[in-house]
């Protein structure tokens, strides 16, 4: 798979880019930096982040390659602004039911959403995050959602990142299945109708006995080998669960345990 990385350009040009502080000022109708990342961002939504290229850019807008590097140093500060560009699509409202667990909860099904929306996301290595507004903006409203839980500054941090992790994990088998289809042309109910019944013929229950009985009865269910959507509401429950316990602790009187020397 192809595989890009974030904070890979230079970093007072990315942050300059990303915050705007040295943008220059337009007339109406000309060239700027919001118009060449939708650009870019459109480029990715639909022919993936392998083709991606400033002059892919240039080609979509109808202007010289020459032209974005007026406004944009590289691909490198480029993509980090279609990170931070896309982040700002997620809604942040501010009540939201259920305490600490709808906020999450909701938090993560916006997360769902964005990834599915933009499919290139899973190509993207961020641990090096690009810092901009938007960024750091929906870091902010993550964390807000379990403060005042009992948990540690460094607990906060922690529950944010698992539950983004989960999400990443998580949708990437739906990523993968709606892409399936559209490349070849079988939906998964349909290739397992295909498979199934060459599957029962060869299949051993006497030598593979549990995987035979649970494999039939999540088939029959799902009519397919996996149901992605249904596979992330259980595992989120499931985090959500755990974050529920931390919390009981923390609320009970329980410290947090000493971080290893």
């Amino acid at each position: 798979m192809h595989v890009e990385y974030s904070g890979t350009g230079d970093p007072a040009r990315s942050l300059a880019l990303l915050w705007r502080t040295r943008e220059r000022a337009s007339r109406s109708g000309d060239l700027g930096v919001d118009q060449i990342v939708r650009a870019a961002i459109d480029v990715a939504d639909a022919e993936g982040l392998a083709a991606l290229s400033m002059r892919r850019v240039a080609e979509r807008l109808g202007v010289g390659t020459m032209s974005l590097y007026t406004h944009v140093p590289g691909k490198g500060e480029l993509l980090d602004v279609m990170l931070d560009t896309v982040h700002g699509e997620t809604p942040r409202p501010a009540d939201v039911p259920g305490g600490w667990r709808g906020r999450l909860d909701r938090i993560a099904r916006d997360n769902w959403a964005l990834y599915l929306r933009h499919p290139w996301l899973l190509q993207v290595a961020a641990t090096r995050p690009p810092l901009g507004p938007q960024v750091t903006a929906r870091y902010d409203y993550e964390l807000r959602a379990v403060e005042g839980t009992g948990l540690t500054d460094l607990e906060m941090d922690a529950v944010v990142t698992l539950v983004d992790s989960y999400v990443h994990g998580a949708v990437r088998g739906a990523v993968e299945a709606a892409q399936a289809t559209g490349r070849t042309g079988l939906t998964d109910q349909q290739w397992w109708h295909a498979h199934a019944p060459y599957l029962e013929k060869v299949m051993d229950p006497a030598r593979f006995p549990t995987a035979a009985r649970v494999g039939a009865a999540a088939g029959q269910e799902y009519q397919a080998a996996t149901d992605p959507t249904r596979a992330f509401e259980f595992g989120l429950a499931r985090v959500l669960d755990g974050i529920a316990a931390l919390i009981a602790d923390r609320c009970a009187g329980s410290p947090p345990p000493e971080t290893p020397r």
